[in-house]
């Protein structure tokens, strides 16, 4: 009886127990189900993971190295990338890969972009192991394979080590271009080791390997442990300094100049390489490559090549084939050819070798030295002056008419700066022939429109398409850019109001939040960041 008691005083703990068992089992269930339904959530576009602000941290934490590129529905360069990006997405699939693309609609998701720095599109970063604090910029060629390569690189060991001479025998013959790092030791633990490896996994295209072995160090003649070198047909060493170490930055820049031929041609697959060399001076020849006397003159281009090695990069630009599409950026026409220019792609200050210059290899020097010197003025696009340019309401300006009718001291000029391939630009179009058609009797306001990519005004800057300036009447030549509402409205209110924002205006969509397409340099057109 009293064990039957006993039981019984039990009987309510043990129903307790169960049901919490019970509770916790269908609990766990529960969360593995909304995890399955999560993962099943994970949507995709041709292999391409489809991510935004609310499932771009589980798709970190859920993949170990996740490529993701940040696009706009609009961009051309974006819509090139596309299918190279979702065929490489195939590639990793097909071979079974753990390695992941992704992509975010930089346009969408402003917040994701505003994060991770994003200004211009297409851009690529790499996320590791969950962390979105750090991610690395992707530095491949962009193409499918380029994409495939470098992802590669990144998740396996950028350098191979080297223990005896048939093995760097074979190493060199079978790469182009190879890098060897000659240290005393070979483990990673080694700090100047450690930035070796570092190094080797943001050079993709340059195989790396290192050795501490004695018969190599004595079959190449090295003395100097904490050598680096670069091997083509010719040799090059760095050599590291005995009491500060390793520099990275040096090293990675020293492989980036002596791997690039003397002259690189534009193309797609070395689009990335030129641009990527952080040389920002490069001297550009553009011939057509199907004519034997134009094609004659690349011997002297590479003649004069040597001396600026490091400093000017030296680029072949074929008008008949992939170089013509940059073309316009020079202000240059397929039949002006053959022409050098020189750009600094940072400052997009172009220099001109007169069309009465001498191609050879001592003018070609002469030149580069001149404009390095400072000795040569740059020289700005213009279009020509239509003959029709100021029949209609707003009125079309090139680099050629630009200071007579904008500094004009009777009126005050408000000009639209704009690109005809931006959709903002076009979006903006009715509203400003509105504009012009509103103030095209008035004697003492001009509006007008330019084509900042084909005309350039020296000293104005233009950090996006359309921009606005408003040029009052007078001896000054004061120019105010226009920040506010781009509508109708506000439009006149700034003109009647002498160029300024009327004070209730304040509070309308700012600069900041105007839509715009972001500037095309030379490199960041054809390498986007």
């Amino acid at each position: 009886l009293s064990l039957l008691q006993a039981a019984m005083g039990c009987l309510p703990r043990l129903l307790l127990a169960l049901g919490l068992a019970v509770a916790l089992v269908q609990r766990l269930g529960a969360q593995e189900s909304r995890n399955q339904a999560e993962e099943e959530e994970e949507e995709e576009d041709q292999g391409v993971l489809v991510l935004n602000q609310s499932n771009f941290a589980q798709a970190l934490q859920k993949h170990k190295l996740l490529l993701v590129e940040f696009y706009a529905p609009w961009s051309s360069h974006c819509q090139a990338l596309a299918p190279e990006y979702a065929k490489a997405a195939a590639l990793l699939k097909e071979e079974g890969s753990a390695l992941r693309l992704a992509k975010v609609d930089g346009e969408q998701e402003k917040e994701l972009s505003a994060e991770f720095g994003v200004s211009g599109f297409p851009v690529l970063k790499l996320f590791r192991d969950g962390n979105r604090t750090h991610p690395a910029d992707f530095t491949g060629q962009r193409d499918a394979e380029g994409i495939v390569k470098w992802l590669k690189q990144k998740a396996g060991p950028s350098a191979v080590l080297l223990e005896n001479a048939s093995q760097a025998a074979a190493f060199l013959d079978a790469n182009v271009v190879a890098v060897v790092g000659f240290f005393s030791v070979s483990a990673p633990l080694d700090e100047d080791v450690r930035l070796f490896y570092d190094v080797a996994s943001d050079a993709p295209d340059v195989a790396f390997a290192l050795t501490n072995c004695s018969e190599l160090f004595e079959k190449f003649n090295v003395t100097h442990p904490g050598t680096v070198s670069l091997f083509r047909k010719s040799r090059e060493d760095f050599l590291v300094d005995e009491e500060l170490g390793l520099d990275g930055a040096e090293l990675a820049q020293f492989i980036l100049v002596q791997s690039l031929e003397l002259v690189m041609e534009y193309t797609s697959q070395n689009s990335s390489r030129i641009f990527g060399a952080k040389i920002p001076n490069h001297l550009l020849l553009f011939i057509n490559k199907t004519q034997d006397s134009q094609l004659e003159l690349l011997s002297s281009f590479r003649d004069a090549a040597p001396a600026f090695r490091g400093q000017v990069l030296f680029v072949l630009a074929d008008v008949n084939g992939e170089g013509a599409q940059i073309l316009h950026f020079f202000g240059l026409k397929s039949h002006e050819a053959p022409a050098i220019r020189f750009i600094n792609i940072e400052s997009n200050r172009k220099y001109l070798l007169g069309a009465d210059g001498s191609l050879t290899a001592p003018a070609i020097h002469a030149f580069c030295q001149e404009v390095m010197e400072g000795k040569v003025q740059p020289y700005l696009m213009s279009e020509e002056i239509a003959e029709d340019w100021d029949k209609a309401p707003v009125k079309t300006l090139v680099g050629r008419n630009f200071d007579q009718v904008a500094f004009d001291e009777s009126k005050s000029v408000f000009v639209k700066f704009y690109a005809p391939w931006c959709p903002h630009s076009k979006a903006m179009a009715p509203t400003w022939a509105e504009l012009g058609e509103k103030y095209k009797d008035r004697e003492d306001i001009l509006i007008a429109e330019m084509d900042a990519t084909a005309n350039e005004v020296a000293g104005l800057p233009i950090r996006a398409y359309p921009t606005l300036y408003y040029f009052p009447a007078g001896q000054d030549k004061k120019m105010i850019e226009y920040r506010s509402a781009r509508d109708l409205e506000s439009f006149s209110a700034f003109l009647e109001n002498g160029g300024e924002v009327p004070p209730q205006d304040d509070t309308k969509v700012s600069f900041s939040g105007n839509p715009s397409c972001p500037l095309r340099t030379l490199s960041l057109s054809l390498f986007p960041r």
